[in-house]
């Protein structure tokens, strides 16, 4: 089994996803007229001014917080250190440019998923990958596909991982008993799940935008105090991205390994492309009423992740000398003596407060996105979530206590599969993701709030859930 995993992972990570997430990024940048940059205020717009929501939805400010509470995990402070280590400083200038072209990616994923969403059993909305796959392309195998491996991959697996990371970082830093940590956060996490994606809604937009704070605001105490440091910095990363400083070669395998660890590390943060935050992208109330709002608040979700957060460590690490290219000290152990150097001894306890915050809001933004899968599976009934959240608990407490590579693997290769399925659905519905673009911003010319009409997409009658998206009447509902 292990040898057809590792082919497997080689193919998507090795040849697809690196090049094929990089491609679509570009694709929807160069299609979309560079959104990312020319209308990059409307990003902020749409989540500052929003404030609308209603039963059947959460808020768009809800909406990008539990997408951060996924997005932002260790991947930020481990996973940017091993890039730094194999890659050099020039990885960060490819992780930069993974974010930016990312962007685009995201806002098309998550602008599809608000638009074909449905309302479920309970009236509440629910949407994503498998849903504009089933509806749009009509493929549902496409969208059963896609469900079953964010389950096992988001929805369990991943779960498993961000609880091994915690218990690390808990045990080395205060020397309590893995397997005691690893039931500390089961139940944490069990207060918040079991009170469905509401409940991880609400916990999400008070602690995830106090934990990036706090971690930013650190970061621009060790900037303030070596700011003269800081141009010299940047410059080598810039340098380094196109080996033109020694850093980027030699043991770290010049320009190759510095853009190959720069992307990789960037795609597994950001997940532009993997088509996991559609999942909650779907579930919120859009404001304006037009999908491509909340396409662009999962946009400045990239941008948050990984330019501010991922550039914050990298920057910390690169300030404090602590960083051997090549070396052996790597991940969460760099990122703990880097930031030592800065602080003292407080260093080690704020990273491990910190990993438990970013990997506790990882597992609960993951086990959001289940939730949808179950719905497109037709297993979102109380017996299907009950076993979805007790299966989950399990996890964290094994994953706390048990490290088995060939486990994690096979996450990976899950979740290759399941990008490399997203990719072409937004791809083969890229002209609709154009039209509802010109369409948003034309009427934002005119002066107008967008509303999205359904008269004028006569070609999405039947595809879409007409009692969600009406303006002069409801279209005919899709047969379920």
């Amino acid at each position: 089994m292990a040898p057809i995993i590792d082919f497997l992972n080689n193919i998507f990570w090795g040849y697809v996803l690196i090049y094929g997430l990089l491609a679509v990024g570009v694709f929807f940048t160069l299609r979309l007229g560079f959104l990312q940059i020319r209308h990059f205020p409307e990003f902020f717009r749409v989540v500052i001014g929003s404030g609308e929501s209603d039963k059947a939805g959460i808020t768009p400010l809800q909406a990008l917080t539990v997408s951060l509470a996924s997005r932002v995990g260790t991947g930020n402070l481990a996973g940017v250190a091993v890039a730094l280590t194999l890659g050099g400083p020039g990885a960060i200038f490819w992780m930069w440019m993974v974010a930016l072209f990312g962007m685009a990616t995201a806002y098309a994923e998550s602008t599809l998923a608000q638009l074909y969403k449905i309302r479920n059993e309970d009236g509440d909305y629910r949407g994503g990958p498998a849903f504009y796959m089933a509806r749009g392309l009509r493929a549902p195998w496409m969208g059963g596909v896609f469900s079953v491996c964010l389950i096992l991959s988001f929805g369990l697996i991943f779960n498993a991982v961000q609880a091994n990371s915690i218990a690390d970082a808990t045990e080395a830093a205060f020397g309590i008993s893995k397997l005691w940590v690893g039931i500390g956060v089961a139940a944490i996490t069990a207060i918040v799940i079991f009170g469905g994606i509401r409940s991880i809604a609400r916990v999400a937009e008070i602690v995830v935008p106090f934990m990036a704070v706090i971690y930013l605001l650190v970061a621009l105490y060790v900037v303030a105090v070596h700011i003269t440091e800081v141009p010299g910095v940047l410059a080598l990363i810039v340098k380094s991205a196109f080996g033109l400083e020694e850093a980027a070669g030699g043991v770290a395998g010049g320009v190759a390994a510095a853009m190959l660890n720069g992307v990789k590390r960037g795609l597994f943060s950001n997940e532009a492309g993997m088509g996991s935050a559609p999942n909650i992208a779907a579930v919120a109330t859009p404001d304006p009423h037009h999908p491509s709002s909340q396409g662009m608040v999962q946009a400045l979700g990239v941008f948050i992740d990984t330019l501010l957060i991922c550039t914050a460590t990298a920057i910390m690490i690169l300030l404090s000398g602590a960083l051997t290219v090549g070396g052996t000290v790597t991940g969460t152990e760099l990122t703990q003596n880097a930031l030592s150097n800065h602080i003292g001894g407080a260093g080690t306890y704020f990273i491990a407060i910190a990993i438990f915050f970013f990997a506790f809001t990882s597992i609960i933004g993951n086990y959001s996105y289940s939730e949808n899968a179950l719905t497109f599976l037709k297993l979102a009934n109380k017996p299907g979530l009950i076993v979805m959240r007790l299966a989950v608990l399990a996890m964290v407490i094994w994953g706390a206590t048990v490290k088995v590579q060939t486990v994690f693997d096979f996450a990976d290769a899950s979740m290759g599969l399941m990008a490399t399925v997203n990719l072409i659905a937004i791809l083969l519905l890229s002209g609709t993701v154009v039209k509802l673009t010109r369409d948003y911003f034309r009427q934002r010319a005119a002066g107008r709030n967008p509303i999205f009409d359904n008269d004028e997409y006569p070609e999405l009658k039947g595809k879409i859930d007409g009692t969600i998206w009406t303006k002069h009447g409801p279209m005919q509902t899709p047969a379920e």
